[in-house]
């Protein structure tokens, strides 16, 4: 294991910067770039104050990486969902993917179809409409969009997306909450 790789690692998921790091454990940014290249080794209290700065136990930080996640998705491996009554179809592009941070969908609304409500929460949404009119109600606010628009909003607002068009509405949905 590359130990100074690996705190370079887990630093950078912190989105620490070496100064950053070494004012919390009381070490010069010099000394935190020297362990990040393996130029020098920590003292165990050393390496114990970086780990916990880094929110990891020792048996964490030692812990064998999982194995490589896979990347690649086929279509046959998409999860799709129908909902007649409010006339749309949902389609999970990565299996699994509520477990995630990012959960990407394909939605399609039929004419006059709409998605459920959402009540606010800390996500962030982008979507990208790939055929006909969208009609997101954020809040209190209307906005339209057409094919090839795209939107982005923090959903701390009640919001629904509706087809008020009369071709279907196809766009991919991504969110950094699961909520779908």
């Amino acid at each position: 294991m590359d130990i100074g790789q690996r705190i370079r690692n887990l630093r950078m998921q912190k989105q620490l910067t070496q100064e950053e790091l070494g004012e919390r454990t009381d070490l010069s940014k010099g000394y935190i770039s020297q362990l990040e290249h393996n130029q020098s080794s920590p003292s165990m209290e050393t390496f114990f104050a970086i780990i916990e700065v880094l929110g990891m136990t020792p048996a964490a930080f030692f812990a064998p990486e999982p194995p490589n996640h896979k990347i690649v998705y086929h279509p046959s491996e998409h999860r799709i969902y129908d909902d007649e009554a409010l006339g749309y179809q949902l389609k999970w592009l990565v299996p699994a993917s509520n477990e995630n941070e990012l959960e990407p969908v394909t939605v399609t609304l039929a004419p006059n179809g709409c998605f459920k409500s959402f009540e606010p929460s800390p996500a962030e949404t982008f979507i990208m409409v790939q055929t006909g009119t969208l009609h997101l109600r954020l809040g209190s606010q209307e906005h339209v969009a057409t094919a090839g628009d795209t939107l982005y909003f923090h959903a701390t607002k009640t919001h629904q997306i509706r087809n008020v068009g009369p071709s279907p509405c196809t766009f991919t949905l991504v969110t950094t909450a699961s909520y779908l």
